[in-house]
């Protein structure tokens, strides 16, 4: 069977809701890329907890909102962007969310990155190629982006797609 990436999940995440709620087959599996704990709560005890306590319920249905609108936010960029479109609205996100003004380094092995943004390792490699052009130096892990401006340009951030605050936070002058 194929595999793909759904998602890469930070601590501290939620894994298969939907199902333990529904009390249904699990779809999905997970594989850790570093060491972890994980703490694994009896399906049954989550759905009585969801039945007696409202703030628990109230905090269960923002995780489902949030990871459904997650889901169909990286189903537009699946079917609506080029995979170089998709990289470079990544690498601007990721830039952010690091906090590092051009550069990024990629959290996970390349392969995994390629399969999260819905691409084969070679197409990944291809957009890199594609990105130079826009200021984009890839070595190993480490991403440096020399033309903000000029890859913003080319990726299109679309608030339908990412979230407004998450599309530009740096100064590009």
């Amino acid at each position: 069977m194929r595999e793909t990436t759904l998602e890469i999940i930070a601590p501290v995440g939620i894994f298969i809701l939907a199902a333990v709620l529904n009390d249904q087959v699990y779809l999905q599996s997970a594989r850790t890329l570093e060491p972890s704990n994980i703490l694994m709560i009896p399906a049954e005890k989550v759905r009585i907890a969801m039945e007696t306590d409202q703030a628990f319920m109230r905090a269960i249905v923002m995780e489902l909102a949030a990871s459904y609108r997650r889901a169909i936010k990286d189903l537009k960029s699946q079917e609506l962007r080029t995979g170089a479109e998709r990289l470079a609205n990544w690498l601007l996100r990721t830039q952010m969310d690091q906090a590092r003004h051009g550069l990024v380094e990629i959290p996970v092995e390349k392969r995994v990155l390629a399969s999260r943004l819905g691409m084969t390792p070679e197409n990944l490699s291809c957009a890199f190629l594609t990105l130079r052009s826009y200021g984009v130096k890839a070595h190993g892990s480490r991403v440096e982006i020399a033309q903000l401006r000029a890859l913003l340009d080319f990726a299109k951030p679309d608030p339908l797609v990412e979230d407004p605050e998450n599309i530009v936070r740096f100064d590009l002058d």
